[in-house]
């Protein structure tokens, strides 16, 4: 007797209960999507501009009164996690939709890469005495936001049974 391996693979579902790209994943792809905007926001309209020769020229020459020798590290920093995490996250996508196993992997990278960049960015600026005076407790909230979802996500790939069942291209 003979199967047909489309069958089998269509009912096959190692821990039982659910697949697909519901429940909790529906929040996840619009997590992906907003990040996507807020990574693409955060590029135009800050990233970009700090490299325009008057703004680099006013943080980064010794001549300058705003100069402090981490304002290029931190703008250098901060352009290049933005423009890795938004190819990133469009990689993402495209693994999801298309299903592929290594997904939830890719997932907890993306979470983890997320709360390092956060991380190092609010130390790094912090250094910065003009950016510490300004500091009204939002890069704190951004850090505890990261810090939570992280903790929230993680967990949630490696133990999902719907991600389990899933991702398996």
């Amino acid at each position: 007797m003979e199967m047909n391996t489309q069958e089998v693979k269509k009912d096959y579902r190692p821990l039982g209960g659910v697949s697909g790209l519901g429940g909790w994943l529906v929040l996840v792809q619009i997590v992906l999507y907003l990040n996507l905007i807020l990574l693409v926001f955060q590029l135009l309209q800050y990233n970009l501009p700090s490299f325009s020769p008057d703004v680099w020229g006013v943080l980064t020459s010794k001549d300058s009164e705003s100069y402090h020798p981490l304002w290029g590290p931190v703008i250098v920093f901060e352009a290049v996690a933005n423009a890795l995490m938004f190819f990133y996250c469009i990689l993402l996508l495209v693994f999801f939709y298309n299903k592929k196993a290594i997904l939830p992997r890719m997932m907890i990278i993306f979470y983890a890469a997320g709360l390092f960049v956060s991380i190092m960015d609010y130390v790094l600026a912090l250094q910065i005495p003009a950016i510490r005076e300004m500091e009204d407790g939002s890069s704190l909230q951004d850090l505890s936001r990261s810090i939570v979802s992280t903790a929230i996500w993680i967990p949630y790939f490696l133990r999902s049974k719907r991600v389990h069942n899933t991702f398996v291209n």
